[in-house]
């Protein structure tokens, strides 16, 4: 699986996992983002990462300001994903992810970016996983 997309398997759609996300689930902030994981039971032929994005309508109330910045994490997402893939990959464990845009305002791409590496690398850091060869800048 070629680790550059962000493809219809990778997506987080199920609503019994997202309720569960919300009262199982843990998770931590890395602003303008929040991170809210759950380990899933490890099924043969998934992603090592189930994932969604989610942008308040009441911060948002113009969905093209949502859809916007929906589309700036889901890419800061498929780019940084590797450095995450190439660990989880070697593990029979798997995870449901929850993105959320906290801030009140759009931020620029480069710092949701930041933000993305930051959470991932933090994120493999909480679950004790070895730390990954990727510069972490």
């Amino acid at each position: 699986m070629p680790l550059q997309s962000f493809n219809r398997k990778e997506r987080l759609k199920s609503k019994k996992i997202i309720g569960r996300l919300f009262s199982e689930g843990q998770s931590f902030g890395q602003y303008p983002l929040r991170l809210i994981w759950l380990p899933l039971e490890y099924q043969e032929g998934n992603p090592p990462i189930k994932c969604s994005v989610s942008v308040a309508k009441k911060k948002f109330p113009k969905a093209t300001h949502r859809n916007r910045i929906r589309r700036q994490i889901k890419e800061a997402y498929r780019l940084n994903k590797a450095q995450i893939y190439e660990v989880l990959e070697k593990d029979t464990v798997q995870y449901a992810f929850m993105i959320l845009y906290v801030a009140k305002e759009a931020v620029a791409y480069e710092e949701i970016d930041k933000a993305m590496k930051k959470m991932l690398h933090r994120f493999l850091k909480k679950e004790n996983f070895p730390r990954t060869s990727h510069n972490q800048n």
